[in-house]
Formats: C-alpha cells, sequence, structure tokens
C-alpha cells in the first residue's frame, strides 16, 4: 500500500469516524470499555459553541487512516500554549508508511505557527512499538511527572455534589 498521504481536518460530517477512530485506539489499548462517548458528545466538543479540541486525519489516497485529536494546554514556567497530543492512531493496514510520523509532523508545525512552546502527549507504559517511536523522534519521556486523574465518584465529592 503506498500512495498520497494528505491531512486534513475534521470536519462535522467526520464526527461518526472520528467515533469509529476512538473506538479502534481503544481496542488497541486494551482499554474499549472505557469509551462512553457519543457521537452527539463529540459534535458538541469539537464543533459546538465552545470546542474542546480539534481532529485531523491522516489520509492515504484520500481515505482516512490515522487520525490526531489534541487541544492546547498552557505552561506558567514558560508563559506560552503548549498542544497536548490526546490520542494519535494509524490503522494497521497503514502503519510503517510515515503515517504517525507525518501527523507529529503537521502538529508539531502547527504548534509552532499558534506560537506554542512544546507538544506533549501520554504513552501506555507497556506500549513498546510507540514507546520506541517517540524515542526515534527524540522525545523525552518526563519520568518525575507522574499523572493525576479525578473522575466520576471523587469529582462529583471534590465539587461538593
Amino acid at each position: 500500500m503506498s500512495g498520497e498521504v494528505t491531512i486534513r481536518p475534521a470536519t462535522r460530517s467526520d464526527t461518526p469516524r472520528i467515533l469509529g477512530f476512538i473506538r479502534e485506539l481503544a481496542v488497541y489499548e486494551r482499554l474499549e470499555r472505557e469509551v462512553v462517548a457519543s457521537e452527539a458528545d463529540l459534535d458538541a466538543a469539537l464543533f459546538g459553541a465552545r470546542r474542546g479540541a480539534e481532529v485531523v486525519f491522516a489520509c492515504l489516497d484520500g481515505a482516512p487512516v490515522g487520525f490526531a485529536l489534541f487541544f492546547h494546554n498552557f505552561s506558567t514556567f514558560i508563559g506560552k500554549p503548549g498542544i497536548y497530543l490526546e490520542d494519535l492512531y494509524v490503522r494497521p493496514e497503514a502503519r510503517g508508511l510515515g503515517i504517525g510520523k507525518r501527523l507529529l509532523a503537521w502538529l508539531a508545525r502547527t504548534a509552532l505557527e499558534r506560537g506554542c512552546a512544546r507538544l506533549e502527549w501520554a504513552v501506555l507504559d507497556w506500549n513498546e512499538p510507540s514507546l520506541g517511536f517517540y524515542r526515534s523522534l527524540g522525545a523525552v519521556a518526563l519520568d518525575e511527572w507522574t499523572t493525576y486523574r479525578l473522575a466520576g465518584d471523587a469529582l462529583e465529592r471534590l465539587a461538593g455534589r
């Protein structure tokens, strides 16, 4: 499989496709039970009045074969925004063609064009293929940081609900 690779922003009509890619990624990450997002949720978050994130597709000969979902964060120490890559996924049949690298290069250019100081993401510690790929690009693990999450009942309790 070889052909022209293009990167394009998702549109509202892509919402079902976005959810499909999220579900494929969740299966790959062994987390499919955690996907509760609906098309309506994604439509509101990605294309509604207050957009929480953006999505781009990597297309091979016009057909989407990969996607990246990202949003802006902010570094108080640097005083500039950054881009946080929430999801990056390339379908198995399109792996090895440089599509993941093309998506990351697009994100790096976008970060610089938008005045961002960095591009960050998280990787599951068992995902050796991805860890090796990211290291080959010059990415470094931030081993001194531990990610914490509040969700569900704990989030509700802290909010006083």
